[in-house]
């Protein structure tokens, strides 16, 4: 490829990808549509003028019409959940949606950890529980047929879930669900009722995404690392108005290149990482047999290859400030309103006229 390179120099090229507005907005929110109706007439036929949105941003009128949408979209899919899995979810918790394929450098296994991490604190920390937001925490995934791990970690994030929606103590403020049979259709439901969208990936590991896309035009704000179009969405909305954390691309690559990496140095200095590592393996699960979840602790513990435990306590740092937001209604439909606004770049139709001017020499025809 360097070779490649350098008798082309201008061959190689990158095209961030993009998704139609038309399907997941216009078609899977008509709430939505119907408000962006008021503040352009071509929007659906080009998605930069979503911009014209951003002139309301200051009105209480426009703040409600986006509240009230989200709250609709939420209802719709805590209808669906209940009727299909009998898990009541509240639609003014905070909906926190991890929905993609399974995989370890994903990091929905983090995710999991840090649930654990909030139920360890609810039920130990009354400050803590008294001052934390309602939160549903919504993960849909297929693994491959033969992705054994993949398939443990579902088996954990279901048997979390198991364990804190039963407890009367804490499931008024923490739910779990882990959708059955997710699918494209599902999604249409799941991308409007988000409020908090996990994009998680160890950096440098995700080419693009585009479920962060999706979750963006519809009013939710990304939580996440500086990888794959989160960065875009980063530059776009400006970092008020995105919850990162964790090491960058460069960062992870100089730390994989060193090689001396020791994820048990991280464990035995983090009393909140500690409790919940050794809880997968000392009983915590009374329904599960004691080396149910070992795999998952060995693995961390002795080569944590997607930096879990490095990561774990930027990640728990980045929810409490986003449970603190939540709670500033103002603030964070303002923040809703810029992701939509801002979200005309990743449609389909500029990744396509950028590849017909750039790559293709083709003009559009009328």
């Amino acid at each position: 490829m360097k070779d490649f390179h350098e008798l082309y120099p201008n061959k190689f090229n990158n095209k961030t990808n993009g998704i139609t507005h038309r399907r997941w907005l216009l078609h899977s929110n008509p709430e939505l549509s119907s408000i962006l109706d008021r503040v352009s007439d071509n929007w659906v036929h080009d998605p930069n003028e979503l911009e014209n949105i951003m002139e309301k941003i200051e009105t209480k009128k426009y703040v409600k019409l986006v509240k009230d949408m989200k709250l609709a979209k939420k209802q719709a899919l805590a209808d669906r959940i209940e009727k299909e899995q009998n898990i009541k979810l509240n639609p003014h918790s905070i909906f926190d949606i991890q929905v993609k394929r399974l995989h370890e450098y994903k990091r929905q296994l983090m995710n999991a950890l840090h649930i654990m991490h909030i139920y360890n604190k609810l039920k130990t920390d009354p400050e803590f529980k008294a001052n934390y937001h309602p939160h549903s925490f919504i993960f849909g995934a297929k693994a491959a047929a033969g992705y054994h791990f993949a398939k443990k970690v579902i088996k954990l994030i279901t048997t979390i879930a198991d364990k804190v929606n039963s407890d009367l103590d804490t499931n008024d403020l923490l739910k779990v669900v882990f959708v059955e049979n997710y699918n494209v259709t599902y999604a249409e439901l799941i991308m409007p009722a988000c409020d908090l969208s996990e994009q998680i990936s160890t950096a440098s590991k995700e080419a693009s995404g585009t479920g962060n896309m999706k979750f963006m035009m519809n009013g939710a704000l990304t939580i996440g690392t500086l990888d794959g179009a989160n960065v875009e969405i980063a530059e776009l909305v400006s970092e008020k108005n995105i919850i990162l954390f964790g090491l960058n691309s460069e960062e992870v690559n100089n730390l994989y290149n060193r090689g001396n990496y020791n994820p048990r140095e991280v464990y035995e200095k983090d009393e909140n990482l500690q409790l919940v590592i050794d809880q997968l393996t000392n009983g915590f699960f009374e329904n599960e047999r004691l080396d149910e979840f070992k795999e998952i602790s060995d693995r961390l513990l002795n080569k944590d290859q997607y930096l879990v435990l490095l990561d774990f306590e930027g990640y728990r740092e980045a929810h409490a400030r986003a449970n603190d937001f939540y709670k500033d209604e103002v603030k964070w439909y303002q923040a809703c309103i810029v992701n939509i606004a801002k979200s005309g770049y990743f449609s389909s139709d500029r990744t396509i006229k950028q590849y017909a001017t750039e790559i293709w020499n083709i003009e559009e025809i009328e």
